[in-house]
Formats: structure tokens, sequence, C-alpha cells
């Protein structure tokens, strides 16, 4: 394909996206799009527009400003998370636990807004309730459940932003990051750092159970043993 039809191919579909009607999940969609794919940092009413192929203030017809969207856009990814019924507490726990790992790891920037105390978004209030809710419904006194809900919830979004943290997505930013480590820190010196980048470099622990779920079952196994002592 030349440039030329490649740019009549852009237009075509810029022209066709504006002949789309706006709607409020839209909007919320091409949002959720663009700080995938350029960060948080780079959403604005702007460039949201430019995506959409509207005018910006043709937006607010549908958001009410940053503040609404970026609720809009923590809802929505939210909303990708897994609350499981008919298994046991354990399983559908650990599986809602993991589900929300995993669909936070694939939108980085949704954490720390999951994490703004002003932005309280419904269906975060109903993914609390249901966690509390299969906690009281397997036995768990409240006293523990008030506990095992705090635990559970600082797992998930504490070790997710740990990871992210490190800004390491992929096997080249393992490697670079390796290269740093050795590059800075004889071996002779740091032994077992060096073997444990050596583990990282070799794939350990990408097979079989990590260490997210390791700790999670973990958490699992001692909230079991303390209702059981109940």
């Amino acid at each position: 394909m030349d440039e030329q039809t490649a740019s009549a191919g852009a237009s075509s579909r810029s022209a066709a996206a504006a002949r789309e009607p706006l709607s409020r999940a839209r909007v919320l969609a091409a949002a959720i799009a663009l700080a995938d794919e350029a960060g948080l940092e780079a959403l604005s009413m702007r460039r949201l527009a430019k995506a959409l192929g509207v005018e910006a203030m043709s937006l607010y017809n549908h958001v009410e400003g940053k503040d609404d969207l970026l609720a809009g856009i923590t809802d929505g990814v939210l909303r990708e998370i897994e609350l499981p019924s008919g298994g046991d507490w354990d399983t559908d726990i650990r599986t809602y636990a993991i589900s929300a790992h995993e669909v936070l790891h694939r939108h980085p920037w949704a954490c720390n807004l999951a994490l703004s105390p002003p932005r309280i978004v419904p269906v975060s209030v109903d993914q609390a309730e249901w966690l509390l809710r299969r906690l009281r419904e397997a036995g768990f006194p409240p006293e523990i459940t008030y506990h095992a809900f705090h635990a559970l919830e600082a797992h998930v979004l504490g070790f997710t932003l740990w990871q992210l943290g490190h800004g390491i997505r992929g096997v080249d930013d393992v490697a670079a990051a390796a290269a740093a480590f050795r590059h800075r820190c004889p071996r002779a010196d740091y032994p077992h750092m060096h073997e444990h980048v050596d583990q990282h470099l070799s794939g350990f622990g990408r097979e079989g159970k990590g260490a997210f779920e390791l700790v999670l079952d973990l958490i699992l196994e001692g909230l079991e043993r303390l209702r059981d002592a109940a």
C-alpha cells in the first residue's frame, strides 16, 4: 500500500467515525483506548475529540468534564473484572482477584484512578458489596470479614501497583534491567541477587503459579484457618 492510499484510508476511517452518532459509551470507549495507547497524561478533551472526529465542545453533551470522563473510564475498566458465583467462596474470590489483577495490567493507568478517594464509581461499590457478601456467606464473622476485605483489596491493588511501578512490561525490559544491574553490581558481592536476576532471564516463574497467585493463596488459606478457629 502506497502513502497516498494509506492516507486516503485513514481519512475514510475518520470520516466514517465522524458520521457515527456520538454517545457516552462511544466517548468512554475512545478515552480508554487513548489512555491505553498513550497513557493517562495524553488524555485531553481536545485529543479525544480529534480521535472521534468531532469538535471538542460536542463531548460535553455526553460527559460533564474531565472528572466525569475519568470516573466513566474507571467504571468502564472495573466492569471488565469477573464476579463469579456458584462456586466455593475461596474459588470465587480467587477468580475475582486474578481477574482484577489481569484487568488492571491491561489498563495500567486505571489502578491509581481506582484508588482516588473522590472517584468512587458505582461498580466499585458493587464489587466491594460482592466481596463482603461472599465472605459473610462463607461463615466469616464480622471482625475477620473486616480484615479479610482489606487484606484482599490491598493485595490486588498493592501488588499490581508494585509491578507496574517497575516499568517492566516484557522480556526486553527485563533484559535491559538485568544488564544495568550486572554492570553496576559485581556477582562476587551480590551472589544471591545475581541468582535472582538469572532466574528472571531464564523465564523462571513464567509457567505455573506466579508470585501474585502464590501470595493470594497464602491469604486465602490463612483466612480459612482464622475462620475455622473462630
